[in-house]
């Protein structure tokens, strides 16, 4: 096991409108674009966000060797609840899980 974000070229988390967050898993090569292809669970990307794993939309781009996660945000954005209006301080949680 090893800590997504030591494996990998980058992890960016932003906006994709006020009702949806987008993680991308910039993976760097095929080798590790394949371990996180095989080793990363929608389940654990959903536990991160306290989200269920239904709502959650993967993406696995082998040309461009990054796994996308689309899902709703946690709250509106800029809601009063808001914690993160750029959705980019997600990126950091999502590198510290261990795959």
């Amino acid at each position: 096991m090893a800590e997504l974000g030591t494996l990998v070229t980058k992890v960016r988390s932003k906006n994709a409108g006020p009702f949806w967050l987008t993680v991308d898993i910039f993976c760097g090569n095929a080798e590790v674009y394949s371990r996180v292809v095989r080793d990363l669970k929608t389940t654990q990307i959903a536990g991160v966000f306290h989200a269920d794993s239904q709502t959650i939309k993967r993406f696995d781009m082998p040309d461009l060797n990054v796994v996308k996660f689309s899902l709703p945000r946690p709250t509106v954005q800029g809601a009063i609840g808001d914690r993160d209006m750029h959705g980019a301080s997600w990126a950091a949680l999502v590198g510290e899980l261990d795959i």
